[in-house]
Formats: structure tokens, C-alpha cells, sequence
């Protein structure tokens, strides 16, 4: 980890569109995932992410074509997920040009898997999804969430990143289902409790809720090195190079 802040736009990708949903649900189109991937490129992301949002559930692979066609569209560090279960399924969406794979419900499923996929590709090839739903039932306050946020697990959020982090990921992206898409702000608790679970060199990527350039700004303040979103770069609500200087102009340490 670094202590610059990057800005990650996030295609979620349904049937081969980029789309967008409020709270996993209320999906709507918002464009090509190549021609959305060039022109973030362009306007000054310094990641991208693609997540493959039905994959799980429909129990297939991601779009490997959809990938290849990105990456090569690509001129930054590119992160994919979806539908990614074992080390053979990371291979292929690696050999299709992404830099880094997601795996979410298959990690939590089978733990194992999250080893073996760091011993095969490293620590900075990988980086575990944690979806999270607010419960006041557990100690942390959050309970993980798998299938794409339908299926509640009973289990408490921070312990299982902590697990996640003694597997020596790379990064840990918790999403907040209560948040996503509703643009009210990222959930800061879960992003704070995440930053103490993890080791010091871990990534955490802010993912689920930004409304504001101020939302950002909040999520690096709690201790987020990686600030993803969709929405709000999707349908133009913020620019990316407006945001950076937004950031920098309140002392964040931007590229």
C-alpha cells in the first residue's frame, strides 16, 4: 500500500453491457464496457475494475471475450471479478490480459482457494470482495453478504477479513450492500474497521455509496488508499480529473 490515494471507476458488467444498480438491484445500462474503460482512461483513472455481477449466481465463468477485448483497451492496472472460483478460473481471466483478479463467494465458501490463488499468482494479483449488510446482531455491526448480496452468511464481516488478510491478499474491497448506489456516502465504519483488520501493506478499496466529490474525500480520511465507483463517473455526475483536484486541494495525495 501506498499512501497515495488512487481513483478506481468500477464497470459492473451484466450480459456484456456495463450497468448499474441501487442496493444490488434496479440494474440500468450505462454503455460499452470498451469504449466506457477508454475514455476512463483518458480522463485520468488510475485503475479499473470489472465485476461480472451475475456470473456467481448463474454459476458460470466471466465474459473472457468481454475481458480480452478491455484489457486490450486498457492503459491502466485493470481488476476483474465475477464468477472467479479456483486458480484455473483466475488463470484464464489473468491470461486474458487483467492484472488482478476478485474472487467474493467462492473465497468465502472455500477459503482455501484464497492460498492457493495467492501461492500461484502473489499477494498483488489478488484482491477479496467482502459484500456487507449492516447487523446489529454481530459484534462488528456488519455480516457478510455472498451470491451477489442475496445470501446472508451469519458471519461477521471484520472476523472474516481478518481471516481474508492472514491469507496475505493484496487488497480487501468491502462494499457495502445497505450503501451501493444510493449515493449517501460510503459506509466510513466499515471502511475504518477494515483498515484496523488488515496488515499494513493491504490495499482498502472504498466501493458502495459515493454521491459527492466529499464522500471520497471522507473514504480516504477513514482509511481507504483506493476509492471506487460507478454511478457517479457512469452517468457524469463527477468528473475524474475535477475530482483529483478536489482531493488535492484538501491535502490528499493524488497522482
Amino acid at each position: 500500500m501506498s499512501d497515495l490515494i488512487k481513483i478506481m471507476p468500477c464497470l459492473d458488467m451484466q450480459n456484456g453491457r456495463v450497468v448499474k444498480g441501487v442496493q444490488f438491484v434496479d440494474i440500468r445500462d450505462a454503455g460499452d464496457p470498451v469504449e466506457c474503460a477508454k475514455a476512463y482512461c483518458e480522463a485520468g483513472a488510475d485503475e479499473i475494475a470489472m465485476l461480472d455481477i451475475t456470473a456467481t449466481v448463474e454459476n458460470r465463468p466471466t465474459l473472457v471475450d468481454v475481458v480480452r477485448k478491455t484489457a486490450a483497451a486498457v492503459t491502466v492496472p485493470f481488476s476483474v471479478g465475477g464468477g472467479i472460483r479456483d486458480v484455473q478460473s483466475a488463470e484464464i481471466i489473468l491470461e486474458a490480459g487483467a492484472d488482478k483478479i476478485s474472487v467474493s463467494s467462492a473465497a468465502f465458501r472455500k477459503p482455501d482457494v484464497i492460498a492457493e490463488i495467492v501461492k500461484k499468482f502473489g499477494s498483488d494479483k489478488v484482491i477479496i470482495a467482502v459484500d456487507a449488510a449492516v447487523s446489529e446482531s454481530l459484534p462488528s455491526g456488519y455480516e457478510v453478504f455472498i451470491d451477489g448480496g442475496k445470501t446472508a452468511t451469519g458471519c461477521d464481516a471484520v472476523e472474516w477479513i481478518k481471516q481474508v488478510d492472514g491469507y496475505g491478499v493484496g487488497a480487501v474491497l468491502p462494499t457495502s450492500k445497505t450503501a451501493d448506489g444510493v449515493k449517501c456516502g460510503y459506509a466510513l465504519e466499515l471502511i475504518r474497521k477494515t483498515r484496523a483488520a488488515v496488515s499494513k501493506g493491504v490495499d482498502v478499496v472504498a466501493s458502495g455509496g459515493a454521491g459527492t466529490m466529499e464522500h471520497f474525500w471522507e473514504a480516504a480520511q477513514a482509511g481507504a488508499n483506493i476509492l471506487l465507483a460507478a454511478s457517479v463517473f457512469h452517468f457524469k455526475t463527477i468528473g475524474i480529473r475535477e475530482l483529483k483536484e478536489y482531493l488535492k486541494g484538501r491535502g490528499v495525495n493524488v497522482r
